[in-house]
């Protein structure tokens, strides 16, 4: 009899975990149909807010264009030739004593505050940066002698001596190496996007557009140049030869984002054909956007390292790049391909 009593309840126990395992199943399944359907993700349309970004480039660009035009440039002595001198005061000598102990030498001197680092000795007092017209040796050691009887000990450990015409042919070479570079984008891409629909038309259109989009970043670096250098009088915003580099190096690093784009945009073309071109071009955004903000960002970390701890030499090219980097992000995404958008509604193609 124990062990019937024994088997009943097994069955008993049995049927009770059975019994839990259903309620378990059915509470599951009574959970899943009362939990909400995933939302589809989100998508940003650029393309159809694209005069909100043109409009921001055009307020961020115009200034810079007044500027340019107005106030023009502080050029850097690779520039506007003359004779620089770095002197650094044993003493703290202020910037007005400096410019008056330059202006009563009657050569046309300006003075600049230099901050620490580069050729200025970190032991020093002070130290300033002095730029003339072109000065023989003998009034360069007059300049010196004068500076040294008027304030005090001073060391000059850097002197840069630049001919007008030197500068008027560095000048001359830089902008021709600006449009050669800007001309060879356009027929590298033109040639690159020529297999898309539309053929040649087509390629130069993608060209095209890169193009108005690499002069976007060009215009806002300029302008904004001008504007800290001819404006604000700030030593940063001067255009030297660094300057140039850097011009060069932001225009192929906003063609280089903007291709991402577009070949992406290419892909689609192929096997989204029950999209209309808008469509594709916002979802080829969508599918790159945050490679190349990501890629950017880590450039963009080392470029304020180098603006904040390289001393004043390299804090010029650092800002440069640094603008550049930002401005050629936001063009291949914001500008560029809308600009794509907008040229193949005024010239369809077949």
């Amino acid at each position: 009899m124990s062990e019937l009593s024994d088997v009943k309840a097994e069955e008993q126990t049995a049927e009770e975990q059975v019994a839990d395992l259903a309620e378990d199943a059915k509470a599951q399944r009574a959970a899943v149909v009362a939990a909400p359907e995933p939302r589809p993700p989100r998508r940003l349309n650029i393309i159809g807010r694209r005069n909100w970004f043109f409009a921001l480039s055009l307020i961020i660009i115009i200034p810079g264009i007044v500027s340019m035009a107005t106030k023009h440039f502080a050029l850097g002595i690779d520039f506007a030739g003359g004779t620089e001198l770095t002197v650094a005061f044993s003493g703290h000598p202020t910037l007005a004593q400096v410019q008056g102990v330059v202006d009563a030498q009657n050569i046309n001197g300006s003075v600049i505050q230099a901050s620490g680092g580069g050729t200025c000795p970190s032991s020093s007092g002070s130290c300033y940066i002095v730029r003339y017209p072109p000065l023989g040796i003998t009034q360069i050691d007059g300049a010196e002698s004068d500076l040294r009887n008027r304030l005090g000990q001073a060391d000059f450990p850097q002197i840069l001596t630049v001919g007008g015409t030197i500068a008027g042919e560095t000048i001359f070479l830089s902008l021709l190496a600006v449009v050669l570079a800007s001309v060879a984008i356009l027929l590298l891409l033109a040639i690159r996007f020529r297999n898309v629909p539309g053929g040649w038309r087509a390629g130069f259109q993608f060209g095209g557009s890169a193009l108005a989009a690499l002069l976007h970043d060009v215009f806002i670096l300029t302008g904004i140049f001008s504007i800290l250098g001819a404006l604000f009088h700030l030593r940063i915003g001067e255009i030297d030869a660094f300057f140039v580099s850097a011009v060069l190096t932001v225009v192929g690093f906003s063609v280089h984002d903007t291709i991402v784009v577009f070949d992406r945009i290419r892909e689609n073309l192929r096997v989204s054909q029950r999209l209309s071109f808008e469509q594709v071009v916002n979802l080829s955004i969508m599918q790159t956007a945050a490679r190349s903000i990501i890629t950017s960002f880590t450039v963009v970390l080392v470029l304020t390292a180098i603006l904040i701890a390289g001393g004043s030499t390299l804090q010029g090219l650092a800002l440069a790049l640094l603008i550049g980097i930002v401005s050629g992000t936001y063009s291949s995404i914001f500008n560029a391909a809308p600009l794509l958008v907008v040229w193949r509604k005024l010239q369809p193609l077949r």
